[in-house]
């Protein structure tokens, strides 16, 4: 089989809500507050053209489930904060929201995006134009529904792909813009895990900027190794994957029924062969 590399590769932000317990309602007649927690994390992303993949959140804000269309709206950060995505990979995240939240479910949040930009790596910088997100916020549904439960932690997945949402205009050898139109996944991390491992050659020698994936029936994660021939795939909704690499001048490797349940890393080495 072979793998056509994505464009610019696919970059992940994990947007962790460390509130409460989830997976169950708060027993009836409870009332109070969970501490809402938010994180931001990034998967690895190709630096051989792009220096920097920059981001200015405004604001996040949470639904109340059943609140209709109109809300009622929680804010869990209105002051802007920016972020070059690429800082973060492999399961380094960085502090972007905490506050007390009532207890009932949530189902449904909205991120609104200020500003993004793309400087390439021989300082060319593209400023772009956001679309309605700036005004209206992008809207992240979640699956299951966030529980927030009084005195307790649960926590929440925002997925971004990063290779989907910057598009590249031009060619991988002259690129001439982007688009930027987010593409943002939610996820009930009480449901998910993580796939991480190293990535080595016959010989032994760890292989650095490997991309590896996950599949279901499609493409769930993507990640690319650093330095070390580490990877790290997270917010991974629990099932049984197949896990592939593939490099210029190696076969794709796939190795398959691999097992994510939620709340554990499982850990697949990898050994690339040449053909």
């Amino acid at each position: 089989m072979t793998y056509v590399k994505k464009q610019l590769g696919i970059t992940v932000i994990i947007l962790s809500l460390s509130v409460g317990f989830t997976g169950c309602e708060s027993p009836a007649g409870e009332s109070g507050t969970g501490t809402l927690s938010v994180r931001l994390t990034d998967a690895p992303f190709p630096s051989d053209l792009v220096a920097e993949a920059n981001v200015t959140i405004d604001s996040l804000e949470v639904r109340q489930k059943g609140g209709g269309e109109g809300g009622p709206y929680i804010t869990l950060s209105s002051s802007p904060q920016s972020f070059n995505l690429l800082d973060l990979s492999n399961g380094i995240t960085t502090g972007l929201a905490e506050l007390d939240i009532a207890t009932g479910s949530y189902d449904l949040l909205r991120l609104y995006v200020g500003e993004a930009s793309i400087v390439m790596n021989d300082g060319t910088t593209y400023d772009l134009t956001v679309p309605s997100g700036a005004q209206t916020g992008i809207k992240i549904f979640v699956k299951p529904d966030i529980a927030i439960v009084a005195g307790v932690t649960t926590e929440l997945l925002l997925d971004f792909d990063v290779s989907r949402s910057f598009v590249m205009q031009g060619t991988l050898d002259a690129p001439t813009g982007f688009l930027f139109k987010p593409v943002i996944r939610g996820v009930n991390e009480s449901t998910t895990g993580g796939i991480i491992g190293i990535v080595s050659d016959t010989a032994s020698v760890a292989l650095p900027d490997i991309e590896v994936w996950a599949e279901l029936d499609t493409v769930v994660s993507t990640a690319f190794t650093d330095s070390t021939g580490f990877y790290a795939m997270v917010g991974l909704p629990a099932a049984t994957y197949a896990v592939k690499a593939y490099a210029a001048g190696y076969d794709t490797v796939t190795v398959s029924a691999v097992v994510v349940t939620a709340a554990a890393n499982t850990t697949v080495d990898i050994v690339l062969t040449t053909p």
